[in-house]
């Protein structure tokens, strides 16, 4: 029995509306906390080799320095990892003055005008790629007798990906870094890139077996909304598939791979989640409902 997607359409739009709005209201009154990188600052990786003081005792003698902001994150069983905005070598003295019997690991420290310059591309970066992929799917699914618009398979790929999967995840890390301190750093941006990436993917791989499904139904025999539900029904299997054997990677390195790829590992999974969901729930209910709009227009 092939389930009928288009039937519960409005249920998938309620859903997504709804964490639409939440991470727009997130990111507009909350932002999100920028890491070193697009701000500026250091980040000084410690171990102890001794006997490993607590996280309370670390904070305290760091917030003795006077520094304008600090932050400490435990780092594996031994370590900390520390942020601060400063990022001359005299900070880089009194952090590892007040840190006694630490050994330093790695320290990193960015100048605020690089921090801007790596903003300011990765905004480029994602805008970029969003307008290849436009182009990309509006060519190669271009037919001259099809009866959806290449143009529109291309506009809801991408805009399926942006304003929905990679603006939910946005949200959720603006509501972490409100509430914990979480910072959105260079690779949470490249997660966000294969958020992108790995949902226009998924959706295209949905579109091509849409568009292979109407090229047999020339004869105008069955709906639109039954082509959809019926491509959709054949590839449902390998969109979850490979879903989850990705997630499978990716929550053992969540549990197991450390505190650094931690919230960069969290990003990729909430984006392959999302991905998924919007391919197999939203893309194809797009295209029918703008598909009889312009019908209905002509």
């Amino acid at each position: 029995m092939k389930f009928q997607f288009t039937k519960y359409k409005k249920v998938y739009y309620t859903l997504s509306s709804f964490l639409v709005f939440v991470s727009l209201v997130a990111v507009v009154f909350f932002g999100i906390v920028p890491g070193i990188e697009f701000a500026g600052g250091s980040v000084l990786e410690v171990e102890y080799e001794d006997e490993v003081p607590p996280i309370e005792e670390v904070e305290r003698r760091l917030g003795e320095l006077g520094l304008r902001e600090v932050s400490v994150q435990p780092l594996g069983e031994r370590g900390f990892l520390i942020r601060t905005e400063a990022s001359d070598e005299e900070t880089y003295k009194m952090l590892i003055g007040a840190l006694d019997g630490a050994k330093e690991r790695q320290f990193e420290s960015i100048g605020p005008a690089v921090g801007d310059e790596l903003k300011r591309m990765s905004l480029i970066a994602i805008t970029v790629a969003s307008l290849l992929v436009i182009v990309y799917i509006a060519i190669s699914f271009k037919e001259e007798d099809s009866s959806v618009s290449s143009t529109k398979y291309g506009v809801i790929a991408t805009g399926v990906a942006f304003l929905h999967d990679v603006l939910i995840v946005v949200g959720i890390f603006a509501l972490l870094g409100h509430f914990y301190g979480v910072q959105v750093t260079i690779p949470i941006a490249v997660a966000l890139l294969t958020t992108l990436g790995y949902s226009i993917n998924d959706t295209v791989v949905i579109f091509d077996r849409i568009r292979e499904n109407l090229r047999k139904n020339r004869s105008g025999r069955d709906t639109l909304e039954k082509v959809i539900n019926d491509s959709l029904n054949e590839t449902i299997g390998r969109s979850v598939g490979t879903s989850l054997t990705t997630l499978f990677v990716l929550f053992s390195l969540l549990l197991f791979g450390g505190a650094t790829l931690y919230y960069f590992v969290l990003a990729l999974i909430l984006g392959i989640v999302l991905g998924t969901y919007s391919s197999i729930f939203l893309a194809g209910c797009l295209v029918l409902d703008w598909n009889n709009l312009t019908e209905k227009k002509k």
